[in-house]
């Protein structure tokens, strides 16, 4: 029986029993109480084992504890007595220590008279040396040979360097570096050689003469003005030929960008560090070009018209972006044997020339684009011509924008955004301005703000057909700006957005953060993607320009406010054509109204005056002014169904943003709102019941025909507005209330009515009020 679980850490007594019952109920089902009789029996054997075991083991410790303390008191003596003799050997240190520190004292000082006559002995031998190699010097420069000559020069300098403290230790600097200049000028024209013809073998003996004589700045110099006199010459050679400066800096480029890839070559051969020797040669020939670049532009810019101004600084832009995208794709997969304070250098001098002109941006760009808008007419003879280039004149205005992002991009990489803004502030506020002149000029056309003599009633719905085409164009201005916006946001975030750093906070001290997201993102920096001219150039517009790009991450470019202004004013745009369109509409019915005050039948006492007076007022007939106006207000439904029929969300955004004058009064119910035709046709309704009672108070008399008249009248145009589903107006019902009340009940109507307009009606009437 295994009885080696019971030692286990997680022995479970009912897993246990389990386990032994287990197999038995298998094999014999009715011995189970055998089998447990036998086990218990087992078990009580097993005890008492482990109870001799365990009374064993107990009587042999209790008989081995003496010898263990025996052993541990012997081990304590020996510990004590070691402790004496540490104590022992301590003093006995000591005690040599002082009997011996005289001694090493002698011993110190002795070697350091030895290490002084080593020194002296060593200069002894350097000055003899100096002296041996100064009067051998002159016989070794007959002989001309640079290696010999550089290899005695190294050796006197080493001997010079052992002479530091003699007296005359400056003369003897002065001699050896006189002697450096002789080698160097004696060298000249073999260097120049040298450089020029490219040799190889010649410049690396070159290279190794001149650091052993600590002359290599001087080596390089002349390096650096072999191949930059080569280039200025062909720049120069370049200035006069026929080409046009855009393809004379492009030629020159490509030279240096070929001279890049040929010298480094050359120079990996020769110099120890050929990236940076040849980063320096480009930046030493791009600021000894004569004429000098800053030149060339000044002078292109001023050839090219007032026109073609910014277009001819983006096509020299072109090719100096093109050049240094080509030193980058050049340099990039060295940049980390490249010293970037140099690469920093080069990225200046190729893009420098250009930052005065792309800090004046914003005006280039707005005086570009003014240019251009003027060239977009909008004025012709006929309004539909009028209307017509109108509606052309919304996609040419935002090509127009939509191309000035593009320069944007391309001269300042987003950060002339600010300036972009204000020249597009500027083009909206042009084209708004011509646009709306040229809405003025066609009130002037369709004769809109004239007053007919006659009371001769015409329709004529052509000028609210074009009124509509023209809120039509509003709102495809309106869309296309909302487009453009989100566009321009779009765009400025993913290109300029590289130069807001992840910790740039408005609320900082200073706004401006230096340290570009690129510098984070990256291992090693890249001088070309961090150069930033407008940091330096304006830092008032870079901090502004890191606001609003903040603004833009944080808020979202769908939430952008870049073009505020330009919205509001096309918004307003659009409300001055809703205004041209309601007025179109109103004219007729306003040119009948003001004939109304002027009618002689109000005041004129006929033969007939006495008879009509005893008829009811039913037996009456409204006026032909009233019945005009009438039929032609019942004629507007059908001339608006388009806004209702017409599939044009143009047209639709346009007239749910503009509003019309004489709204809905406090109070009404207000369906029409959600129907555009309902909401004109009550603009129009209300506009005529005002109208209508203002010309009515400035009837002088009515006499009590004419007051029967005139009731009738405005029950009339109560009927029409009824059929329109639409309600009179309470002026409207309270004069006509005024009208219809008979003189002996006049003031006690009057008593419910606003006290002016019932004394007005009365002294119209003659009542006693």
């Amino acid at each position: 029986m295994d009885f080696s679980k019971f030692l286990d850490d997680d022995f479970d007594v009912k897993d246990w029993v389990n386990g032994v019952f287990k197999t038995v109920q298998k094999d014999a089902p009715g011995k189970v109480d055998g089998h447990a009789a036998t086990l218990v029996m087992k078990l009580q054997l097993f005890i008492q084992e482990v109870n001799n075991a365990i009374e064993e083991s107990s009587h042999q410790a209790l008989q081995n504890m003496p010898r263990v303390l025996r052993d541990v008191e012997a081990l304590k003596q020996e510990a004590s007595f070691l402790k004496e003799q540490m104590v022992l050997v301590k003093e006995d240190i000591r005690k040599f220590e002082q009997d011996t520190v005289q001694s090493m004292q002698v011993l110190v000082e002795i070697d350091q008279v030895k290490s002084r006559m080593q020194d002296a002995a060593e200069a002894l031998q350097e000055a003899d040396k100096w002296s041996t190699l100064s009067a051998d010097i002159e016989e070794t420069f007959k002989t001309q040979d640079v290696v010999v000559i550089s290899s005695k020069l190294t050796s006197m300098q080493s001997s010079l360097a052992m002479l530091v403290d003699t007296p005359d230790y400056s003369e003897k600097c002065v001699h050896l570096e006189a002697l450096k200049n002789r080698l160097e000028a004696m060298a000249s024209p073999q260097i120049v050689a040298t450089f020029n013809s490219q040799s190889l073998e010649q410049a690396k003996v070159f290279v190794k003469v001149f650091m052993e004589i600590d002359r290599m700045p001087q080596l390089l110099t002349y390096y650096y003005k072999c191949h930059k006199g080569q280039l200025v010459t062909v720049w120069q050679d370049l200035c006069q030929s026929e080409l046009s400066l855009d393809r004379q800096l492009t030629e020159f480029y490509d030279t240096l960008l070929a001279t890049w890839h040929s010298q480094l070559q050359w120079s990996s051969q020769v110099f120890k560090n050929p990236y940076e020797i040849v980063t320096v040669l480009l930046i030493q020939t791009l600021g000894a070009m004569v004429p000098s670049i800053p030149v060339c532009l000044s002078t292109g810019m001023e050839r090219a018209g007032q026109e073609a101004k910014l277009l001819t600084l983006l096509d020299l832009y072109e090719t100096a972006a093109h050049f240094a995208k080509g030193l980058e794709a050049a340099m990039l997969p060295h940049l980390g044997e490249s010293n970037l304070l140099k690469v920093g250098e080069l990225v200046t001098a190729v893009y420098g020339s250009y930052r005065p002109y792309q800090l004046q941006y914003g005006e280039l760009e707005e005086s570009h684009l003014l240019i251009q808008i003027s060239a977009v007419p909008l004025e012709r003879g006929e309004v539909m011509d009028c209307v017509q280039e109108l509606s052309h004149s919304v996609n040419k205005l935002f090509s127009l924008a939509t191309a000035a992002v593009d320069r944007c991009i391309k001269l300042t990489d987003g950060l002339g955004v600010c300036g972009l803004l204000k020249a597009l502030k500027a083009l909206f506020t042009k084209y708004v301005s011509d646009f709306a002149g040229t809405l003025q000029s066609i009130r002037k056309k369709c004769k809109l703000e004239d007053m007919p003599n006659s009371s001769l009633f015409q329709e004529d719905w052509t000028a609210f057909q074009n009124s509509v085409r023209i809120i039509a164009t509003c709102g495809e201005l309106l869309r296309q700006c909302g487009a453009y916006e989100q566009q321009l946001a779009n765009r400025f975030l993913l290109t300029a957005g590289r130069y807001l750093s992840d910790s740039y906070s408005p609320s900082s001290l200073t706004g401006i953060q230096e340290a570009s997201a690129t510098d984070r993102r990256s291992s090693t920096r890249n001088p070309w993607q961090e150069y930033n001219y407008l940091l330096k150039g304006n830092a008032a517009e870079y901090a502004s320009l890191m606001e609003m790009l903040y603004n833009l991450k944080e808020k979202g470019t769908g939430n952008s406010s870049l073009l505020a202004e330009p919205r509001s004013a096309l918004t307003r745009l659009n409300q001055q054509a809703h205004q041209l369109a309601f007025d179109s509409v109103f004219l007729r019915i306003k040119q009948q109204l003001v004939l109304v005050s002027k009618l002689e039948s109000w005041s004129s006492s006929g033969s007939g005056e006495t008879l009509t007076e005893a008829l009811p007022t039913f037996s009456l007939s409204p006026l032909e002014y009233i019945t005009n106006i009438g039929q032609y207000i019942m004629s507007l439904p059908l001339h608006l169904e388009p806004f209702v029929t017409q599939e044009d969300s143009a047209l639709e955004l346009a007239l749910h943003a503009g509003k019309l004058p004489f709204p809905p009064e406090q109070g009404d119910d207000l369906p029409e709102l959600d129907n555009i035709a309902d909401y004109w046709l009550g603009s129009v309704a209300r506009a005529t019941m005002q109208t209508y009672c203002d010309v009515i108070l400035q009837i002088p008399e009515l006499t009590p025909h004419s007051t029967k008249q005139l009731a009738t009248d405005i029950d009339y145009l109560s009927n029409v507005m009824d059929a329109l589903g639409l309600q009179p107006s309470r002026m409207l019902q309270q004069i006509v209330t005024l009208l219809k009340t008979k003189p002996e009940d006049y003031r006690q109507t009057a008593k419910t009515l606003p006290r002016r307009l019932a004394s007005t009606f009365a002294a119209m009437r003659r009542l006693d009020y």
